[in-house]
């Protein structure tokens, strides 16, 4: 989750130095944390015979034949895309043959007026041809929410039987383990989510950094050149960002503003992209259901866990890592977490992933 942020450096220069005050005053309300900080504890009670469904559904899908590119072509057949994805990730070797689409609008949709950002962060990746991850002719992906859902389920075992584990922004794996594993193949997220604490002791894991301002790739280049973010950089994030992201330069991976786009404008069928002076519409698609995208562009069947928010269960835990309540979600007004839940609805009906906590739509509660 992530509220709006200031796009300060897409004012003209004229404007700084009276908005300077502001800035500062503002500054105080933006450290403040998104949620009351000592939260009703909450209690988790699972049904011993949903967990013992879920358990075996999700044997199942693993005990099934693999199918080559299913999740994809699925998705094609489906809906029709203005904004085709030409590669989930930019890299050096990308540099020449980007899409000049992804500069129509700023992040994080794309990169207007970023061109010479953008070309200095390619620069310093390598140049990667990878697009599956691991040497199987095919792969089954699993991207793994932080919802409250997983919170005592025991799936840790099975959920590492998968090929591709996708984790989304800080979600810890250590001392969570048996709710959601230990093994992590991709770790995406933006400054403001990443991991304070890294856990992810996966050697071969990809980092993939998801621009949404401009002072992101200002992070984005001291984490892969192992500096330090300037304290006038520092003022612009809504809450404290990573010093350091300890991966080896060849993990890096920048995720295409394209899967953003898409998720945004042919998936959810949001309206085209308007920015306001504080923060963006209702239109910015979640990092998690952006990751359901972008994992079907790198793996054959993609299933998902740990998503599905329930405001009907009030004292729920929102996530599986905290006490925090369901209500909490009631203060989101970045995203349409209601449009998506429909979308992702749709998408498990109709076999296309598969939802494997039944969050969003459970195929096995009926057993």
């Amino acid at each position: 989750m992530r509220r709006a942020v200031k796009q300060w450096h897409c004012f003209p220069r004229r404007l700084l130095i009276p908005l300077l005050s502001l800035a500062f005053i503002l500054l105080a309300l933006l450290k403040l944390p998104l949620f009351n900080t000592n939260p009703k504890t909450v209690k988790v009670s699972v049904d011993p015979v949903f967990r013992k469904r879920v358990h075996s559904y999700v044997r199942e899908v693993l005990a099934k034949e693999c199918r080559p590119s299913f999740a994809r072509q699925k998705m094609e057949a489906e809906h029709l895309s203005t904004t085709p994805v030409t590669e989930p990730f930019l890299d050096k070797k990308t540099l020449l043959n980007i899409n000049k689409q992804i500069f129509k609008f700023p992040p994080p949709f794309g990169f207007l007026h970023m061109q010479n950002k953008l070309k200095e962060i390619l620069s310093l990746l390598p140049a990667s041809s990878e697009k599956r991850f691991g040497g199987l002719d095919c792969h089954r992906c699993v991207v793994i929410g932080n919802g409250g859902i997983l919170k005592g389920l025991g799936l840790g075992p099975l959920l590492n039987q998968f090929d591709v584990i996708i984790r989304l922004n800080s979600g810890p794996v250590q001392d969570y383990s048996a709710d959601v594993g230990n093994r992590t193949s991709i770790r995406m997220s933006y400054p403001e989510g990443c991991p304070k604490v890294w856990d992810d002791v996966n050697p071969d894991l990809k980092f993939v950094a998801v621009i949404y301002k401009s002072v992101d790739f200002h992070w984005l280049k001291a984490m892969i050149t192992k500096t330090t973010v300037s304290l006038w950089d520092r003022l612009f994030f809504w809450q404290q960002v990573p010093v350091n992201i300890p991966v080896e330069l060849s993990q890096f991976r920048l995720l295409n503003p394209e899967v953003i786009m898409e998720t945004a404008l042919d998936l959810l069928h949001y309206p085209t992209p308007r920015q306001h002076l504080w923060g963006w519409d209702q239109n910015v698609p979640t990092l998690g259901i952006s990751a359901i995208n972008m994992a079907t562009y790198i793996c054959d069947e993609v299933s998902f866990a740990g998503f599905g928010y329930n405001l009907t269960q009030k004292e729920a835990p929102l996530h599986y890592f905290d006490d925090l309540p369901m209500t909490a979600m009631l203060k989101e007004a970045m995203h349409d977490v209601q449009t998506e839940k429909v979308f992702l609805k749709h998408l498990t009906a109709s076999g296309t992933i598969t939802d494997l906590t039944g969050g969003i739509h459970c195929n096995f509660c009926s057993r």
